[in-house]
């Protein structure tokens, strides 16, 4: 029997418990933020109603109760956060410090693909960033105000509703929008949002979707079983001091989640997807008990299970891919479950680095990756036909990332969809309408399941920094002051047990300390300090002193790693919201007075999978060429990689590590003209010409992206980079101090 490739695409729609448990009364839920409502009206809807125009095609989403819970709170007019507050208050009613406050925050949008096509916001933006925060608070009118309270509202509402009547006079009408305007918007939003369950269901009922659930608050089920599981993966990891272990809260919120959903669908769900993908064996019986037939995590976690790296070719194609796409039995005490593993790569492609394609050639990169992991299963490669049953499973946010996409990733899905219903030989699978068919042939021992997530195979982002470790030891001291009340059952004592299920939500833990940073870092750190105070008042206990303050100083620091990839626009401006994930090293001028002078204050780099993207910002008033020597140099250095290398011609500069490496790449960059030189390692200690697509912007900054395939490197590969000031081939000083910059080929 001949089979075409199936294919699960498996969707996770969540967000953060933003509920005020401190601030909220019964007649209404006081939010800190708004983006339930905001990624309600952009992400949810129009993701399955553009599915609904392909019925051949059949998709798996994850809807976190925690998130529906917040989407029925606004559609039943319960729920009001401070950015809702503001649009339908009267604008002579505004105080100075609410004008501040829509300046800072109604652009929180990438302005590329947000703000940029609409061209009253446009202006609106313009005006904040070239004359600053305190001239606009000089000299905006109301109609100023009006307009951008509108507007941020407006550019959140998904391109696929813009044909709706109201929807496109505002649009067109463009400014001097009305409190009545503003009021509409927002009734706009409750009807988008209305539709989100329903949709899902009836799509769920006519077998083209599946819907799937997670634990009820989005916990990390194996670090409620035993915070000693993050030492699975990094057995040094510093721990908290208090060992949290609580197995009884993971079938607690495995029931409530179970609960949740038949009231919300009308059935059992089938699937479940650990928060983070994170799994250990501790959770699987649970999993089994509480009757899901299925689960996913990531290919890292059936690597370290399985004890095999997974080896990709120089286009990112797996070499085993017999390995990675089937399912796997898991056997527990309480029954059997079925496991899938995501291919971490093409799931990070529509996540992070199509947004920054044309959509076309996008959706056919992704067609010809699924065209290639069909060859690399047929035996016969005359034989496009597959002889067994295989199954790739590509997982991953389903609304984080159409922010960056044009026109929230319409033309890429419409583009996408329409080829791969085109295909005979690659066909749109459920999960579970894979699992009914091909029920798993090979079993994975459960007691040897690796403990870890879809984030490099650890808990790393959740526990074992300082911070982080903070934060549990909190929620440990909670916990315990609620196992001490016998009384406050879940019957007896719900808001206390709520309390706890939103403390123990893996987001405040992935924000705290290194790893991830945003603007809204402080109001995560509340969040959380507000769940577990709403936890001891409940239970009528006093809010401990540790409690009431926040865990850490919420301010930006200087050096860290790269967060996520980047797409930054190379045009020499450095744009903030494009390079905001990036690494940075402060060199110059930023460490405090004993810091050496250098020319360059700041060094930002990041990457895709297209590109490594470099920027430096120079001192104020710095003249390339007199202040600046006029040439850049990059090497690029490779560890334990046979390949032709060659040394670089010291001069000026000591024989030291690391300029008297040896260097496969070398990129010259003249400063004043804005050219460049790529050389690579020849034999016999030479370098050698060749062509390149890097690309380089000197206005404000210097922005630069080399391209992978510029580079001689494979997926996964270690690499660094040292980048050296020079003036005429005589090198002057390292840019870095440290020398060396490491990056992985993603």
């Amino acid at each position: 029997m001949s089979h075409p490739l199936y294919v699960a695409f498996v969707w996770h729609q969540h967000q953060p418990l933003y509920k005020s448990r401190a601030a909220s009364t019964p007649d209404c839920e006081q939010y800190r933020l708004p983006w339930v409502r905001l990624h309600g009206t952009k992400d949810y809807l129009d993701l399955v109603l553009l599915l609904e125009q392909f019925p051949k095609l059949h998709q798996t989403v994850n809807l976190v109760p925690s998130l529906i819970l917040q989407i029925e709170d606004y559609i039943s007019g319960k729920a009001l956060d401070p950015y809702l507050k503001l649009l339908l208050t009267p604008l002579e009613q505004l105080s100075r410090e609410e004008h501040q406050f829509i300046l800072e925050r109604f652009f929180d949008a990438n302005h590329h693909t947000l703000v940029d096509p609409h061209p009253r916001y446009r202006e609106l933006y313009g005006q904040r960033q070239e004359q600053g925060i305190a001239w606009c608070l000089e000299n905006w009118q109301d109609r100023d105000y009006g307009d951008l309270l509108a507007w941020h509202n407006l550019a959140w509402i998904d391109p696929l509703f813009w044909d709706d009547a109201e929807i496109a006079t505002w649009l067109k009408q463009g400014q001097d929008f009305s409190l009545g305007d503003r009021q509409r918007i927002f009734s706009k939003q409750k009807q988008i949002l209305s539709r989100i369950i329903p949709q899902h269901r009836q799509m769920q009922k006519s077998g083209q979707l599946e819907v799937m659930t997670t634990p009820y608050t989005h916990p990390i089920l194996p670090l409620l079983a035993d915070t000693n599981a993050g030492r699975v993966a990094v057995p040094e990891m510093e721990l908290p001091q208090s060992r949290f272990q609580w197995p009884d809260d993971i079938p607690r919120h495995l029931h409530k989640a179970w609960k949740f959903y038949c009231d919300r669908f009308g059935q059992e769900p089938r699937g479940l997807w650990p928060s983070e993908q994170s799994v250990s064996p501790a959770i699987l019986p649970h999993i089994a008990r509480q009757g899901f037939n299925w689960i996913c995590s990531d290919e890292a976690v059936l690597g370290w299970t399985k004890q095999h790296f997974f080896h990709r070719d120089g286009t990112g194609n797996v070499f085993e891919p017999e390995l990675l796409y089937r399912p796997y039995r898991l056997k527990t005490e309480a029954g059997d479950v079925a496991i899938v593993f995501r291919d971490h790569r093409l799931s990070d492609l529509i996540g992070f680095t199509y947004s920054s394609m044309n959509p076309r050639a996008a959706a056919s990169d992704l067609v010809g990756h699924l065209e290639a992991i069909s060859r690399s299963l047929t035996r016969d490669q005359d034989n496009t036909t597959l002889e067994k049953p295989w199954l790739v499973t590509i997982a991953l946010d389903g609304e984080n990332c159409w922010e960056y996409y044009q026109q929230d990733g319409k033309p890429f899905l419409e583009a996408l969809y329409g080829t791969l219903s085109k295909q005979t030989g690659i066909k749109l699978v459920t999960v579970s309408e894979f699992l009914d068919r091909f029920p798993p042939t090979e079993t994975l021992p459960s007691d040897a399941l690796h403990s870890g997530s879809w984030v490099d195979g650890s808990f790393t982002t959740w526990i074992g920094d300082p911070v982080k470790n903070k934060a549990w030891d909190l929620l440990s001291q909670a916990r315990e002051t609620l196992a001490n009340h016998p009384e406050a059952t879940e019957e007896a004592n719900p808001e206390a047990w709520e309390a706890l299920y939103a403390a123990e939500g893996s987001d405040w833990f992935w924000w705290f300390g290194e790893g991830h940073s945003s603007d809204q870092d402080a109001m995560f750190d509340r969040l959380f300090r507000e769940h577990l105070g709403a936890l001891y008042k409940a239970l009528g206990e006093p809010i401990p002193d540790n409690v009431k303050h926040p865990l850490e100083v919420h301010e930006r620091k200087g050096d860290m790693r790269p967060q996520s990839f980047i797409h930054p626009i190379i045009d020499g401006v450095g744009d903030e919201q494009d390079w905001d994930h990036a690494g940075r090293i402060d060199v110059g001028g930023s460490r405090g007075t004993m810091h050496r002078s250098s020319p360059v204050q700041r060094l930002w780099y990041g990457l895709d999978h297209l590109n490594f993207y470099l920027r430096l910002d120079f001192k104020t008033g710095i003249e390339l060429g007199q202040d600046c020597p006029p040439e850049l140099h990059l090497f690029w250095y490779y560890p334990q990689q046979t390949m032709h290398t060659s040394p670089v011609p010291l001069r000026e500069l000591p024989s030291q590590p690391p300029l008297n490496y040896r260097f496969a790449t070398h990129l010259t960059v003249n400063l004043l003209s804005e050219t460049f030189r790529m050389q690579q390692a020849t034999e016999h200690d030479r370098w050698a010409a060749r062509n390149s697509r890097v690309k380089v912007a000197i206005n404000e900054c210097l922005e630069l992206a080399v391209p992978w395939a510029d580079l001689p490197t494979e997926p996964d590969w270690n690499l660094h980079l040292v980048p050296v000031l020079a003036e005429q081939g005589t090198f002057r000083e390292l840019v870095v101090e440290d020398g060396l910059i490491p990056m992985t080929m993603p």
